[in-house]
C-alpha cells in the first residue's frame, strides 16, 4: 500500500508540510506528479467540475496547464482536523491572448489513513489583473 507522508492524524506543523508539498507538486505543472498525492479513486470539485480518480486528474490538470500559462501558486494553512485540511490560496497565470490573471480560492482536503488525499473541494474566482499587478514573478 503506497504511503504519503506526512500521515493523519495532523498536527499544526504537519498540516503545513503537506501544504508546502502541494504547493510545490502544482508549481511543477507535472499532471503525473500531481497525481500521485491522490488515491487512485480520489473525488475533486473544482469550480463546477467534477472529477473522479487519478486518470481524470491527469486529463484535467494537462488541459489546465496548456490554457493557463506562466502559472505560479501560492497555499496558506487555514485549519485542520485529524485528517482534514483547509487552504487558502491565490495564484496567478496567462491566458493564450497574454491576459493575467489572479485566481483566489478556498480549498477543503480529506485524507486517507495513508497520507493520500481522497476528497478534494475547491471554490476558486478569477480576477483579470495587469501584468504589473502580479504578485508572483
Amino acid at each position: 500500500m503506497e504511503k504519503r507522508h506526512p500521515l493523519p492524524p495532523f498536527t499544526v506543523e504537519t498540516a503545513k508540510q503537506k501544504i508546502q508539498m502541494a504547493e510545490d507538486a502544482w508549481n511543477s505543472k507535472d499532471p503525473l506528479r500531481v497525481s500521485k498525492a491522490y488515491t487512485v479513486d480520489s473525488e475533486w470539485r473544482n469550480r463546477n467540475i467534477f472529477i473522479n480518480g487519478r486518470e481524470e486528474i491527469v486529463k484535467f490538470l494537462s488541459g489546465k496547464w496548456e490554457r493557463e500559462l506562466n502559472y505560479k501558486l501560492k497555499k496558506e494553512y487555514w485549519a485542520h482536523t485529524d485528517n482534514r485540511i483547509a487552504v487558502r490560496f491565490e495564484y496567478e497565470y496567462q491566458n493564450a491572448a497574454g491576459q493575467w490573471f489572479r485566481a483566489y480560492g478556498n480549498e477543503n482536503w480529506e485524507f486517507d489513513e495513508n497520507g493520500l488525499m481522497q476528497k478534494r473541494y475547491a471554490s476558486i474566482n478569477d480576477l483579470p489583473i495587469e501584468e504589473k499587478d502580479r504578485k508572483f514573478k
